[in-house]
């Protein structure tokens, strides 16, 4: 395996000064935040990129000459937004995204499947996670067909005639947040649906992430390290559904965390050896999130933390 980061833990620096860290920290590979809700651009501006041949060029020399290889395109945003200014951005830039990746040899695109309303004409998205009240399920089902599998039918087209496959990560408040709903839309749209597996997300909503790694082993493709704190004293009187501000830390049920700061040693040795259960040999890729940790304390925590737990080939 080797070790990984993704763009957006370089935020304190420029493109070239981030390179030049990854490569002083030892990492191998980073993923780039292009599109969504990646708003910083210094690293991977991808219409640029895809129709400037010059432009390119020397963006995958700076990369490769620091002996960093490109793990993924990360396009992390609101795809199925009822706001149409919003999803017709979002479409840009998965298109210019799959034109990119086709030119420079990239076959993964980490992404959000994304929520939309939950009827006709509303104005915002509508996360159903409920059975009650009823009529619940009804939405979802309209959301599901008339919303979520014909969107993504037509961009999977688009990623495989691009060369490109789809790691969608499981994410609350998203149509896929947890296996059964990947499995779903995969089942949907075909095997251009993968995953980008990241654990922060699944340990707040009390799932197993080791087995939930299991049951989806064979379409996991790209996977994030990011940790995840629960805070059980509010865990206890408020359980884990929390909508307060990520910014008042002691009083949340749950913060992300730099690996190793939510869930110990023992744990990530056991995340690693699952992955080799299952086959996986690519990138693990370190998110930064941490809002207790500055991202370039955080970047170093973790990868002195995951770096001697990491298979060498």
């Amino acid at each position: 395996m080797k070790l990984g980061v993704v763009s957006s833990a370089l935020v304190d620096c420029g493109f070239e000064a981030g390179l030049d860290r990854l490569r002083a920290l030892g990492v191998e590979a980073i993923e780039i935040g292009c599109g969504g809700y990646h708003a910083d651009r210094r690293f991977g501006d991808t219409a640029r990129l895809a129709a400037d041949a010059g432009a390119r060029d020397r963006w995958r020399d700076a990369i490769a000459q620091r002996g960093l290889e490109l793990s993924a395109l990360a396009l992390h945003g609101a795809p199925l937004s009822p706001d149409r200014a919003v999803a017709d951005r979002y479409d840009a830039e998965f298109r210019a995204a799959c034109r990119l990746a086709e030119r420079i040899g990239v076959g993964r695109l980490t992404l959000l499947a994304g929520i939309p309303e939950g009827a006709p004409g509303d104005a915002t998205p509508c996360w159903i996670a409920s059975a009650f009240p009823p009529g619940n399920g009804d939405v979802l089902e309209w959301q599901w067909e008339q919303r979520v599998v014909p969107y993504w039918r037509e961009h999977a087209r688009i990623a495989t005639d691009h060369g490109c496959r789809l790691c969608f990560e499981m994410h609350p408040n998203d149509v896929v947040y947890n296996p059964r709903a990947f499995l779903r839309l995969r089942e949907a749209i075909g095997p251009a649906a993968g995953l980008n597996f990241d654990p922060s997300h699944l340990f707040w909503q009390g799932i197993d992430t080791l087995d939930a790694l299991r049951s989806v082993g064979e379409h996991v493709h790209h996977v994030h390290a990011k940790d995840t704190a629960l805070n059980m004293r509010r865990v206890r009187i408020d359980g884990v559904l929390d909508s307060g501000p990520f910014e008042a830390l002691p009083e949340r049920s749950w913060s992300f965390r730099t690996i190793g700061f939510g869930h110990g040693e023992l744990y990530w040795r056991e995340f690693v050896s699952v992955l080799r259960e299952i086959g996986y040999d690519g990138v693990v890729s370190i998110e930064h999130e941490d809002l207790y940790l500055g991202p370039r304390d955080g970047l170093a925590k973790a990868v002195a933390f995951l770096r001697p737990l990491l298979p060498s080939r």
